[in-house]
């Protein structure tokens, strides 16, 4: 149409050459207007990238926690699978005498003085007992979670690896250890709640053959406190099975000092009774942990 002008720089929308005259849009098309930023205007050269859909989002997710999981997987099984051959073939008896360092040269000399007491001289000398140091028998990589084989035992504490004897059958007990200044309730006695748990673990080890799978656990146990325990001294735990019924064993036993002089007489600190009671998933647990 002659003197018609169209104000091409006015449109309100972009558009590509093809459709950029407006009489090459299709008829009743309304031009849909687009919003211009300085950004879009700055990098209208590159082509734009739909976002990520849900799935793809999901799996990338899954595959970092894939990823993560077996990291921690395998740095976990670094330190658990040495205990693995600890688990199934625990040391014997006998070798656990040849596992225990000393930490220092007075859990040395600690260690010398009981090996060559006249008591334990007599208990070697027995055939009816059999020496250990049960505690050798958790494995290493346990050991440091474990209260009265890890938490309790090294200088200050429980200063050496207690030497235990067992009589055939689970007729009786004896164990003989040290105990530091680091036990303490009142200012040089050692804490009551300590000479508890040795009550507990050894009444129980004293049990340990006569119950199935060689496994007890407390169901009861009754303390009567006589004196005072002084820290810094040798300690003798002595036991004996009174009765065993089934899956249940009763046993009594008392802790007493250990004379260091000769013609000295031992005082006895603290009694005990107590029964324990082989749980039914005993057999499950002798296999994950060697307990005596």
């Amino acid at each position: 149409m002659p003197g018609l002008r169209l104000p091409l720089h006015r449109l309100p929308y972009r558009s590509s050459p093809l459709n950029s005259s407006p009489f090459l849009r299709p008829a009743g098309k309304t031009p849909t207007r687009l919003s211009s930023t300085a950004a879009e205007s700055s990098f209208s050269g590159r082509a734009s990238v739909p976002p990520p859909s849900t799935l793809r989002r999901a799996a990338l997710a899954a595959g970092r926690a894939f990823l993560f999981t077996a990291i921690g997987f395998a740095m976990a099984s670094a330190t658990a699978l040495p205990s693995v051959g600890d688990i199934l073939s625990p040391p014997s008896d006998a070798e656990t005498l040849r596992l225990f360092e000393p930490a220092n040269a007075d859990a040395r000399e600690k260690e010398d003085f009981i090996n060559s007491h006249p008591l334990v001289a007599a208990l070697r000398a027995n055939p009816d007992f059999t020496e250990s140091r049960p505690h050798m028998k958790i494995p290493p990589a346990w050991r440091a979670h474990n209260l009265t084989g890890g938490t309790l035992l090294g200088p200050g504490r429980v200063t050496v690896a207690p030497f235990c004897f067992t009589e055939k059958d689970g007729k009786s007990f004896v164990q003989i250890s040290h105990v530091g200044t680091d036990l303490c309730g009142h200012v040089g006695v050692v804490h009551g709640g300590f000479l508890a748990t040795m009550l507990d673990e050894g009444l129980a080890r004293c049990c340990f053959p006569v119950l199935p799978h060689n496994i007890g656990m407390t169901a009861k146990l009754e303390i009567n406190y006589k004196a005072p325990a002084k820290a810094d001294q040798y300690l003798v735990l002595r036991a004996k099975t009174t009765r065993v019924e089934g899956r249940k064993a009763w046993v009594e036993g008392h802790i007493e000092t250990l004379p260091t002089t000769e013609g000295e007489k031992p005082t006895v600190l603290v009694t005990a009774s107590a029964l324990f009671i082989s749980p039914k998933q005993a057999s499950v647990m002798a296999k994950v942990y060697p307990v005596s």
